[in-house]
């Protein structure tokens, strides 16, 4: 028999048990979420009047954003500051808890039986910040613009349609079916914000005019490389679930967030200490004792990336796998790590190219291969392959301190092995162009790998990327990854690509994994983060 799987539990479940227990008491109260709660994916209203609501604290949350963010059109920008500032104005279908898993949000339910078929049920009743209610025809329009406008669909949606079925009911049919697709569309890169439909329909070539959510904050104003303004959104509906990383009850407890924009790192610094700033971005990590030594501050550390080493694989002499082999032999990652970043608390080693905090595809796969510390192999390597002292160029920057300083120790220990090897500094902007054009003039290069909610999605394995990774496995591979029959068949599958790139590609060196830095006042309380810091459920006490 062909059992439907539902990803999350029936409401009227809920709601049965609940008037059983009211049934047994005249007197019954309605305490937090179960933890059986908990283990579906739905999401209840719980609009209980007895229910205690939570107390705003009210004031203002003043953010110190290290860049501007270049656009607040959700799916249009991989910017960092992009993410964090609309994900306060825009609500998904579905968005990951802080073990990133898919969960329901603006759904309420998800069913599908063959993961090629999927029906939302929506929630009734939401409204966005301009008094619309939220129904189909919305949720049709933005998911048909987040196809067209963001990288992170891969090749899963290619030719999917998105229809209404009703005004509470939307159907999405891929041409293939993927286990892959609600992982993707929880994705907080270039997420899937849902907006009503005019505001998609007047969007120009330049993005959308209007920045309309269902979010627990409303827009308010943009003044160019000055500031963001939002304000609480008072008719907001918080689903009664416990918060977790990015899904679960959201609560707008303060009046008013602005973001505002300080590329200079040490006036943000200066105004986070001064009061000006309750929460900046961008904190070097050099200043992390200085932040932990100041009565009234603290900071947050939150796995942001990996740290790689990314070969030419264009033309040049990393275009030899041999040369890129020895180059692995020979490094020593904790070394390498430890430079690039004061101490153990910021970083960790990890052979695997996804983040380890990702569940379902963190892999082991390879690690043999990985943090192998051994020059003297190294050294025998390239006698072997009649390595003759040729110039080997890296590229990096000082616009960011773990990327010099990790290329620094990266360069003496292949000099070490005999490399003869030259260090290339330039600005993150040139080094950016150079990798993507100029391949005559370098050989490899040092940058970051943001996290990612699938493995088809990693800018390492990217034909497009730096030196590009044109292998014909690793498409092909890819694609049965997407399409695999069960999520458990997709996992194994990327396991045995991972011993593949390592043990006979090698595009990148995947040196480890390292977290971000925070810094904020003692006086903003109910920070979380999870893929950046979260500004809902935040308070501040005077």
């Amino acid at each position: 028999m062909n059992q439907k799987k539902s990803l999350l539990f029936i409401v009227i479940l809920f709601i049965s048990l609940l008037m059983i227990i009211t049934g047994c008491s005249d007197s019954s109260t309605k305490g937090e979420s179960e933890d059986a709660d908990q283990d579906t994916n739905q999401q209840d209203e719980g609009e209980d009047e007895d229910k205690e609501e939570p107390k705003s604290s009210g004031g203002i949350l003043k953010i110190a954003l290290d860049a501007a963010p270049p656009t607040l059109d959700q799916p249009t920008s991989t910017a960092t500051a992009s993410r964090d500032a609309t994900r306060l104005i825009y609500e998904s279908l579905v968005a990951t808890d802080s073990n990133f898993q898919p969960v329901p949000v603006l759904a309420e339910s998800i069913e599908t039986d063959d993961n090629k078929k999927y029906t939302f049920h929506l929630r009734q009743g939401v409204h966005f910040h301009n008094g619309k209610e939220m129904t189909s025809e919305d949720v049709v329009a933005s998911m048909e613009r987040w196809l067209e406008k963001s990288s992170v669909t891969g090749n899963i949606f290619n030719g999917a349609t998105w229809t209404a079925e009703d005004d509470y009911t939307v159907v999405l049919e891929l041409v293939e079916p993927s286990p892959l697709t609600l992982d993707t569309m929880a994705s907080a890169k270039q997420a899937a914000g849902i907006m009503p439909k005019e505001v998609v329909e007047s969007a120009s070539a330049d993005g959308i005019q209007e920045y309309i959510g269902t979010g627990p904050f409303e827009f308010v104003e943009w003044r160019q490389d000055q500031y963001i303004h939002y304000k609480k959104y008072e008719d907001y509906q918080p689903v009664d679930m416990e918060p977790d990383g990015l899904i679960g009850r959201k609560e707008a407890l303060v009046d008013e967030i602005y973001f505002y924009i300080v590329p200079d790192t040490s006036t943000r610094l200066a105004g986070l200490q001064t009061g000006e700033y309750d929460f900046a971005y961008g904190v070097p990590y050099d200043n992390y004792d200085q932040l932990e030594d100041d009565p009234n501050l603290e900071t947050i550390l939150t796995p942001s990336s990996n740290h790689i080493l990314v070969f030419n694989k264009v033309e040049g002499k990393s275009t030899d796998f041999k040369l890129r082999e020895a180059i692995n032999t020979a490094l020593d990652d904790d070394e390498i790590m430890l430079a690039a970043f004061p101490n153990t608390d910021f970083y960790w080693l990890d052979s695997g190219y996804m983040d380890v905090n990702i569940v379902n595809w963190a892999s082991k796969a390879g690690e043999e291969y990985y943090n192998q510390n051994d020059p003297e192999k190294a050294k025998q390597m390239l006698e072997d392959m009649g390595y003759n002292g040729e110039e080997f160029r890296i590229m990096a920057t000082r616009d960011y301190d773990h990327h010099y300083n990790s290329a620094v120790v990266i360069t003496e220990q292949l000099r070490e092995i005999g490399m003869n090897v030259t260090l290339d500094i330039y600005d993150w902007p040139t080094l950016n162009e150079k990798m993507g054009s100029d391949f005559e003039d370098w050989d490899a290069f040092i940058t970051s790998s943001s996290t990612v909610s699938t493995p088809p999605q990693l800018i390492a394995l990217s034909p497009s990327f730096g030196g590009g990774v044109n292998d014909s496995k690793v498409a092909e591979d890819m694609k049965e990854i997407e399409n695999a029959p069960s999520l458990e068949e997709a996992q194994k599958l990327w396991d045995d690509l991972q011993l593949y790139v390592w043990e006979e590609l090698l595009p990148i060196v995947n040196i480890g994994g390292f977290n971000a830095l925070y810094g904020h006042s003692n006086k903003v309380e109910g920070l979380t983060a999870t893929t950046g810091p979260i500004f809902w459920n935040v308070s501040i006490t005077e």
